[in-house]
């Protein structure tokens, strides 16, 4: 593993020196530390084998990021690794995703493993994927591991190429590389205490309070001890506290996730933060849900907006169709959100230029504007063609011959359209 300056030194200049694009892998250690950092980095390119880099012994990879800045690097699932990759200096100006454009193909299964094996017939090792890559020294199997993610990575990408093209797919995907790369960091979560698991049991504002309370205080305590969160305490004990807002030390240590090995001191900083919540005013709580910009939730449609909620039927119609037509994930397609925008909100006039100035305006890929406007005309106009038919139904089909988006920063992981 290349863990002191003079070795990154030796590996820049090999890499700098290799041919053809680069293959990038990157380990965290999530569920063991705070945060996503990156505790291994993994490189492949012809000419220059393949390196393991220490990023915590070499925190700043920016000079090996500059020297392959002009090269095409190869990522499985790119999003997933290249906030961790920019914390350390690492940020490509092109790349080829291989998870997403095995789902632009139409693969069922798009793990590295299984991609590797039925592309390209070979079976990857198992068995280390969830370990504390923040463990030093490594041991041996785990950089073997490790070392596999990116030895085919870049075969992986020519025949996905290959088959890209076949399908008339190819010039799709690279504009959805293009967008991945070009993309902004994401902004910080507004109100991540919300996405506590479990969350949906609880109901009024004095328990949302404790919540957020009990949410924060495990933050900074798991980032000052650099732990998951979830070793901290757990998200079931936070809802078991919030639904009960015990009102003493006692109370808290008989509920579940409170139990007997949790010490005294560490009940009393866990009461204090309920006790916090006991004590905030009406105006200090926290409303129940969160304010989001955009449409409301689909279930909610047909009593607010009959019509809204038959354009959106059509729509997500003609998005199984077409789906099923180009053999693609619907999320691929067109993202989801971008469906029930234009739905709930339509363009005026409902025709093919402003709508295709809504998709763009939305995030919508060139290639994805093209095929999904004639699909999302139609189906904005199919509530106005069921009432002159007289059915009264609002439903429509709205078929369509042409629909995609894709929300492809997401690498497709959308809920359907």
């Amino acid at each position: 593993m290349i863990a002191d300056e003079a070795a990154l030194a030796e590996t820049i200049a090999a890499f700098a020196a290799g041919t053809g694009p680069v293959a990038v892998d990157a380990e965290r250690a999530s569920g063991y530390r705070y945060g996503q950092r990156a505790y291994l980095v993994q490189l492949r390119r012809e000419g220059a084998g393949t390196a393991l880099i220490d990023p915590v012994a070499c925190p700043d990879l920016s000079a090996l990021g500059e020297a392959l800045s002009d090269v095409e690097w190869v990522l499985h699932a790119a999003t997933q690794d290249l906030p961790c990759l920019r914390e350390i200096g690492m940020v490509p100006t092109r790349l080829f995703d291989t998870e997403l454009a095995g789902r632009l193909a139409g693969f069922p299964r798009v793990g590295l493993g299984a991609m590797v094996e039925g592309v390209l017939g070979f079976v990857l090792e198992k068995g280390h994927s969830a370990v504390d890559w923040s463990t030093r020294p490594l041991p041996e199997p785990w950089l073997r591991y490790a070392a596999l993610d990116v030895e085919l990575l870049v075969d992986l990408r020519d025949a996905l190429e290959k088959e890209l093209d076949r399908q008339g797919k190819l010039e799709w995907a690279r504009q959805e590389f293009d967008a991945i790369a070009s993309a902004p960091p994401p902004e910080p979560r507004k109100d991540p205490w919300r996405r506590t698991s479990g969350m949906h049991k609880v109901r009024r504002r004095r328990q949302l309070g404790v919540v957020r309370e009990l949410w924060q205080t495990r933050d900074r305590i798991a980032q000052r001890r650099d732990v998951s969160p979830g070793k901290v305490l757990s998200d079931a004990a936070i809802v078991e506290a919030a639904l009960a807002v015990p009102a003493t030390v006692h109370a808290l240590a008989a509920l579940n996730g409170f139990g007997h090995r949790m010490s005294r001191r560490q009940l009393e900083q866990w009461q204090a933060a309920v006790d916090r919540a006991r004590a905030l005013t009406e105006s200090q709580l926290p409303q129940p849900g969160q304010s989001v910009a955009g449409p409301p939730p689909p279930r909610a449609w047909a009593d607010k907006d009959p019509e809204a909620a038959a354009r959106l039927s059509a729509a997500r119609s003609a998005v199984s169709a077409l789906a099923e037509e180009l053999n693609m994930p619907q999320e691929n397609l067109i993202a989801p959100d971008t469906v029930r925008r234009v739905c709930w909100e339509p363009p005026q006039p409902a025709a093919a230029d402003s709508v295709a100035s809504a998709l763009t305006a939305l995030g919508a890929r060139r290639w994805q504007v093209e095929q999904a406007t004639p699909l999302l005309v139609s189906a904005l106009s199919a509530k106005s063609r069921d009432t002159d038919a007289g059915t009264g139904t609002g439903t429509g089909t709205g078929t369509g011959t042409g629909a995609q988006g894709s929300g492809a920063t997401e690498a497709g992981r959308q809920e359907p359209a």
